[in-house]
């Protein structure tokens, strides 16, 4: 896991994709410029147990919770990153 960070005082939906692609290329070892932010995660191999950890994970690289709901909300990594900028955002 990455250690906790402190909340940028902006972050823009397209950093915060590039920092979950890199997340999901280092869990898969997929070369990063291969995982496509439009599919859903499951086309991966990636599971409930990945998602659970990756929301530990950006949890502590942002400062933020996250309710883990919010992975099944938003399967791919566009959307997801769309939805978790108000939360980095948020003070």
């Amino acid at each position: 896991m990455s250690e906790l960070t402190t909340r940028p005082a902006a972050v823009s939906a397209d950093e915060v994709r590039e920092w979950l692609r890199g997340r999901v290329a280092a869990h898969t070892g997929l070369p990063v410029d291969e995982i496509r932010p439009d599919l859903p995660l499951g086309e991966y191999g990636l599971d409930s147990v990945y998602a659970l950890g990756l929301c530990a994970e950006i949890e502590d690289h942002y400062g933020i919770e996250v309710e883990p709901t919010v992975m099944w909300d938003h399967p791919a990594l566009t959307p997801l990153a769309e939805a978790l900028v108000p939360l980095i955002a948020a003070p």
